[in-house]
């Protein structure tokens, strides 16, 4: 798999990855995330290209990003015909490169609740629970879903 930055000309592939892998909420707009992440260390957006019939297609993606203190990855998603490939290992260790490239100590990252599969995935790479509750407050409300206001 060739990994390379994320380009703008990627938006619709990479969303639609997204979607079919149950990424994509109704409160977070992925194309408002996409531009977000073009703003902030777009270096740290990855994609993945496969070579099917003589022409690349993308079929990973993994969006990092380092605060000086942790290094954080969102949107780690392969396409669900090219799973159990070892093409998220192979993301995820480019991240990790890039990430221990910048100084960062430790990564992380979040996984919804009765996702067993990509649970399965992180731990095979070495990633352990760690004793913290997540907390979140939007700022920017995308969608309907949590933290949109009520009528």
């Amino acid at each position: 798999m060739r990994i390379r930055p994320f380009a703008p000309a990627d938006t619709d592939t990479v969303v639609d990855i997204w979607e079919r892998c149950g990424l994509v909420r109704p409160w977070n707009d992925p194309r408002k995330d996409i531009a977000r992440k073009a703003e902030v260390q777009p270096e740290l957006f990855l994609v993945g290209e496969l070579a099917v019939a003589g022409a690349p297609r993308i079929v990973a993606t993994a969006m990092a990003g380092y605060d000086g203190h942790r290094g954080w990855v969102n949107y780690l998603a392969v396409d669900p015909g090219a799973q159990r490939q070892g093409l998220a290992r192979e993301i995820m260790t480019e991240v990790e490169r890039l990430l221990l490239a910048r100084g960062c100590p430790k990564v992380n990252l979040q996984v919804r609740e009765g996702n067993a599969a990509a649970l399965g995935l992180y731990v095979a790479l070495g990633y352990t629970m760690d004793a913290s509750v997540s907390l979140g407050k939007r700022l920017i409300v995308d969608g309907p879903g949590p933290g949109a206001p009520v009528a």
